[in-house]
């Protein structure tokens, strides 16, 4: 659609604008301290909506559509924070496509168009939660609707609306200079970090039929070898349990987060200056990491969406042959009361991780296809999202050129084929990386996922990033992406 129509699909947004709740920027350089404040009430009432449990719903059998993302979505099933924020992900996911592939037709160097933009995000946002949380209702995750009743039911929808406006507005006051970083982020990280020290620490016994076993790996080796009169099968045992979280799945996570770390080392400094002006010399880093953890929020926004949609219908409409193409999902044999089905065909099945190395070698197409999927997937994402973000070499080189910069040997002209040679290759490179590390750590059994792993190390990465910043304030042009210019 051309702008010389007269009309364009963010117009339509207009009339909403007034009644869609916001956060203000803030209109003064907010103190870091301040921020560290704002930062840590926002993590509360987060931490407390996560604790607060849904009034009017009974007790269900029923499997959990979103149990395998709920670390990553940051959700708590039963509570408020039942949708964590799967709802703005996916909002932002799909405005941000509809953006880059010019569906609709964005100015981003109108700040009209830019408010215009969020405000489209916001919306579609508020309707994918009502959306979510009336399928929730009606599919009979919190009891069935006639036992519910209408009331009930409607209450139920009412408090998961309001709880996602809630995440909303405490991502964008964060993201609007209060506090440091975005909501997102901090809830992501919070909530994956609290699984794997809950993994290692958890208290909470289980009788498996071999005595009594502690949750948390780490309590269960310092118990059982003290308790086991056969020092090295309980020692092997601990390393190896399979139905807990074992020794082995906590090393396999401490490698995954050293190796992360060690890669977001990797970058490239291109050599920046004032224009027409001789002195200190700047560095512009270009990282491996470029896109940081955008590609793998995407592909698990992606994901989840598949998998509750592919759940939910399934449970409707098992013999259906379009339904089955899209995924079969069953209870693995064995298992006991309360177990989550796990699909085992379709396409839910092959973009799913293999859940041991036995599956890895009966069925090499699954791991394949998966390994395939993440790999194209995280890159795709990655590449798109520096064209629709603001951090293609044209943005940035219009940036650099703003801020009266130059590269050094390059004239104003050059620069941004200069940055051609690096940036999408960067972003490309990037995405692939992050998308094979995601699986290895899958495969070595990372706790938490290895996107969880990916995610929490990138976004606690950022925070120290933003905390080195802040006390460096002043000293001079240390950007750290293309995305931290402003």
């Amino acid at each position: 659609m051309s702008s010389s129509s007269g009309f364009r699909f963010l117009h339509l947004i207009r009339p909403f604008m007034a009644i869609l709740p916001e956060v203000e920027k803030a209109d003064r350089t907010v103190p870091f301290r301040e921020k560290v404040l704002w930062t840590a009430i926002t993590l509360f009432l987060f931490l407390v909506c996560c604790q607060i449990p849904l009034y009017g719903i009974k007790s269900s059998n029923s499997s959990d559509p979103f149990y395998w993302m709920r670390v990553i979505l940051a959700s708590n099933r039963g509570t408020l924070m039942e949708l964590g924020i799967g709802p703005i992900v996916t909002s932002g996911l799909v405005m941000q496509l509809l953006a880059g592939s010019k569906i609709i037709e964005v100015d981003n160097s109108s700040k009209e168009d830019h408010k215009l933009f969020q405000g489209a995000q916001k919306l579609f946002g508020m309707l994918i939660t009502i959306g979510q949380a009336t399928a929730y209702v009606f599919a009979g995750l919190y009891g069935d609707v006639k036992t519910l009743g209408t009331g009930n039911a409607f209450l139920i929808i009412l408090q998961l609306f309001f709880a996602g406006i809630v995440v909303i507005l405490l991502d964008e006051l964060l993201q609007n200079g209060y506090g440091l970083g975005s909501g997102i982020s901090l809830f992501i990280a919070t909530n994956i970090c609290e699984n794997i020290i809950w993994s290692a620490l958890s208290p909470t016994t289980y009788n498996s039929g071999r005595g009594t076993e502690f949750e948390g790996a780490l309590i269960a080796l310092v118990h059982m070898m003290v308790t086991r009169t056969d020092k090295v099968r309980a020692l092997k045992e601990a390393l190896y349990r399979q139905n807990l979280p074992n020794v082995m799945n906590l090393g396999a996570t401490v490698i995954v987060f050293a190796v992360v770390i060690y890669f977001q080392g990797f970058r490239v400094d291109l050599p920046v200056k004032q224009r027409n002006q001789r002195g200190r010399v700047f560095s512009y880093p270009i990282k491996l990491f470029y896109t940081s953890n955008i590609p793998i929020i995407l592909q698990t926004a992606l994901v989840s969406n598949l998998y509750f949609l592919s759940q939910l219908l399934y449970n409707r409409y098992p013999s259906n042959i379009f339904v089955s193409l899209l995924g079969r999902w069953e209870t693995p044999e064995g298992a006991g009361r309360g177990a989550r089905p796990a699909p085992v065909g379709g396409f839910a099945y092959y973009v799913s991780p293999p859940r041991s190395f036995t599956e890895i070698a009966t069925d090499p197409i699954h791991t394949v296809a998966y390994i395939a999927f993440v790999l194209g997937s995280c890159a795709f994402f990655s590449k798109t999202w520096i064209e629709i973000s603001g951090q293609s070499p044209k943005d940035v080189a219009k940036q650099l050129a703003d801020q009266n910069m130059v590269l050094v040997g390059h004239r104003e002209t050059t620069m941004r084929s200069y940055l051609e040679r690096y940036i999408p290759t960067a972003a490309a490179f990037g995405g692939l990386c992050i998308g094979a590390l995601s699986v290895t750590a899958d495969f070595m059994g990372a706790i938490g996922s290895g996107t969880g792993i990916l995610l929490s190390v990138t976004i606690i990465y950022s925070y120290y990033e933003t905390w080195q910043k802040e006390t460096e304030k002043g000293q001079g042009f240390a950007p750290g992406g293309a995305a931290r210019l402003f």
